[in-house]
């Protein structure tokens, strides 16, 4: 058995053993992976696509519910929905930016409207890890016929894409004041707050140029509990795991070529291209990373 821990001390006990089990048979069936093991030939540009690896963590929370602990900040006060026609902006994705959990399955549209082109079908809970899903909300809309629909970054390849969502599918809004800059030519990541302050600042290992990471603007969709052990010495004690998405591989990590922020065993190698796509941070400012930064925070990739 292992014990996750959220933010602030609130533990849900686990079945590490058969969740890793599961994730190692899934992830040999994989083409590729991302969250790489830090060898010496894998930290060069010039490999083939690496080999298969499972699933490097165990979400702080495994409750399919949405959790209420200080794992995730309590609910914003609701907004009601501006009158019909009107467009209201939910995040700014500098200083003050709200979030939401996915209550129930739901196709997000290229439009506000029920007969628009799906995009992506959105699930409660995120594939593999069984994170609670999550989006970043943009805006919120009325139509005519009263129906409030949201506008949302969506987790999914092609990067950047966002959708719309009938408010009904989603939970209570929640807010974030925080925002992650990562820096891919200065290999540096930087926390701000509301006022613009950096909070947090550390140098990174990005991906190698065949495994670029993607840039663009994205968010902290899960915050993942590494366990003791042969995964911890790759990964490092905690991993983030955020919307962006690979270019260049897919499989591995949630069976979809996810992008993620982590420790690493090799902290000589940072700052540098070492990684295919993730971003490698020392396990000592991941530690103070995992303290500061909160779910739903958006990140913006340059």
């Amino acid at each position: 058995m292992f014990t996750s821990s959220a933010t602030r001390g609130v533990t849900t006990r686990v079945n590490t053993r058969s969740l890793i089990l599961r994730r190692l048979l899934a992830a040999s069936l994989a083409a590729g992976f991302l969250l790489s093991a830090p060898s010496a030939r894998a930290q060069t540009a010039t490999d083939p696509a690496p080999a298969p690896s499972p699933t490097p963590g165990t979400p702080e929370s495994q409750s399919p519910t949405p959790p209420t602990t200080d794992s995730a900040p309590a609910p914003a006060a609701e907004v009601p929905p501006p009158p019909p026609g009107a467009e209201e902006k939910l995040s700014d994705e500098r200083k003050r930016s709200q979030w939401a959990y996915v209550g129930t399955t739901v196709l997000a549209r290229e439009a506000p409207d029920p007969t628009a082109k799906p995009l992506k079908r959105l699930t409660a809970t995120v594939p593999d890890t069984e994170s609670p899903e999550l989006v970043l909300l943009l805006s919120q809309r009325t139509l005519a016929d009263g129906a409030v629909w949201v506008e949302v970054r969506l987790p999914m390849r092609p990067n950047n894409r966002t959708g719309w969502v009938p408010r009904h599918s989603l939970g209570s809004f929640r807010t974030v004041t925080k925002r992650l800059v990562i820096d891919r030519r200065g290999f540096q990541a930087s926390l701000y707050d509301e006022r613009g302050r950096r909070v947090w600042t550390a140098p990174i290992g990005i991906g190698g140029r065949r495994w670029p990471t993607p840039q663009g603007r994205f968010y902290i969709r899960e915050r993942l509990v590494i366990p003791r052990g042969r995964l911890r010495k790759v990964y490092g004690p905690f991993a983030f795991g955020t919307s962006a998405h690979s270019a260049t591989l897919s499989g591995g990590n949630w069976g979809e070529g996810v992008i993620g922020i982590h420790g690493t065993g090799s902290p000589k190698l940072v700052p540098g291209r070492i990684s295919h796509g993730c971003v490698r941070v020392r396990n000592a400012s991941i530690q103070r990373l995992r303290r500061l930064m909160p779910l739903g925070t958006p990140v913006q990739v340059r």
